[in-house]
């Protein structure tokens, strides 16, 4: 495993980090953009990159490029979703992704407001439909941007580390250790374990209130 792992890191490390840099920040803003989202994993694209990186500088380098290729697509969203954002819903595209995830999408946005920007940077179709839907609704994109730029900080700087993390581990113990391909691929494993596990308790979560929706009422008038 080692051989057939080392030599995929280093065709990735053998790339010009300019290109690394660029691919990962148009595969971001690819990712954030309207739908596209569904279709360009973005995760993969950016953990790839990071395993490339062999000091600080391209470290900061990547997550720089990674934030700003997520935020420029979430731009790119709002903006359809405020100029074209129902004639978007009512096309052929929009319509295959179903009426259930833009009406789940819309209630999520009016129910919780910044928050749902924020937590739906994490969360599957909706990291995509939530620009699109925000646009279309009353929100400010300042307050959009508030709530979405540290959201994609977080999840550039956890996904840039794990794939940092996870290949220094394997360079320095991969001439020691003939099994530390496993442990690349457990670091790997557990991490997306996870952000697997946190996502399904959020979106539960939010199942829950989207079928109890007086229970935030009544939390909220609590003392």
């Amino acid at each position: 495993m080692n051989e057939v792992l080392g030599w995929i890191l280093d065709t990735v490390r053998h790339v010009d980090p300019a290109l690394r840099f660029l691919l990962a920040a148009v595969g971001m803003f690819l990712e954030t953009s309207i739908l596209i989202g569904l279709i360009v994993p973005g995760d993969t694209i950016v953990i790839v990159a990071s395993t490339a990186i062999t000091n600080w500088a391209e470290y900061v380098a990547l997550f720089a490029a990674v934030v700003i290729g997520a935020l420029s697509g979430e731009t790119v969203g709002f903006a359809l979703g405020r100029f074209f954002g129902p004639r978007i819903r009512a096309s052929r595209l929009g319509q295959r992704l179903g009426e259930k995830n833009w009406v789940r999408a819309k209630y999520y946005v009016d129910r919780r407001g910044g928050i749902a920007v924020f937590v739906s940077r994490f969360l599957p179709v909706l990291h995509a439909l939530i620009p699109l839907t925000v646009g279309m609704s009353a929100m400010r994109y300042r307050k959009f941007l508030v709530w979405t730029a540290p959201a994609c900080v977080l999840w550039a700087g956890a996904y840039v580390s794990v794939g940092w993390l996870a290949a220094g581990s394997y360079r320095q113990l991969s001439s020691q250790l003939h099994y530390a391909g496993y442990l690349f691929a457990a670091i790997i494993a557990v991490f997306l374990g996870i952000v697997l596990l946190a996502k399904k308790l959020i979106v539960r979560s939010e199942a829950h209130h989207m079928h109890h929706p007086d229970d935030d009422e009544h939390g909220a008038r609590e003392p």
